[in-house]
């Protein structure tokens, strides 16, 4: 039996897209046997707020420029198409069905798998998808009994989207925690502020 193409989908809001996102990416690609990890654009995460979002448009035109030379790490608007708010577990059963011969994984921080009991059907995703952690900063490292949880050894990126925003809003220097092609359309269309 031929073996699947493994895709590794990295949902977020990337709000904007910068630096961390992208190692995370790579680190990935190195340390498993994933073929491409997609940056899963999100209009909204039903845990967080939908008014501090840049729009859907530049936030994907960001994430196509930052990956734009790379050849396995992709931008993907899937959720886009489907019904919002986004769930991860919606989304995965719409790529099953549009790619059957693909497999699919999830990317996520330490953080995100402390609330992922709070997920829309966690436990199918728990079953059927593996999900590769990377740590974070103040993580409490949750302890979730499941074979399908395979933590990686990733650099602790103290960069956020959130620390960009409140350094650019402020009109302090933050030009280097994003990709300078994000930046630079950062500037342009004057998102964030300043």
């Amino acid at each position: 039996m031929q073996q699947k193409f493994k895709i590794c989908l990295y949902f977020g809001s990337f709000n904007p897209v910068h630096v961390g996102h992208l190692i995370i990416a790579e680190t990935v690609l190195n340390q498993t046997d994933v073929h491409q990890v997609w940056l899963v654009v999100s209009p909204q995460n039903p845990l967080k707020e939908k008014k501090t979002l840049a729009p859907d448009y530049d936030r994907f035109t960001m994430v196509e420029l930052a990956t734009q030379n790379h050849s396995h790490i992709k931008p993907s608007n899937i959720e886009f198409l489907l019904p919002q708010p986004s769930y991860t577990i919606d989304t995965l059963v719409h790529l099953n069905n549009q790619y059957p011969d693909y497999e699919f994984s999830i990317l996520m921080g330490e953080d995100n798998l402390e609330t992922l009991h709070k997920w829309k059907n966690y436990e199918a995703i728990l079953k059927y998808y593996d999900i590769y952690v990377y740590p974070r900063i103040g993580s409490k490292n949750p302890s979730i009994n499941s074979k399908r949880i395979k933590k990686i050894e990733a650099p602790m990126i103290e960069i956020s989207a959130t620390t960009f925003r409140k350094l650019r809003a402020e009109g302090k220097h933050c030009q280097f925690m994003v990709p300078s092609v994000v930046y630079d359309y950062i500037e342009k269309n004057l998102l964030y502020g300043n």
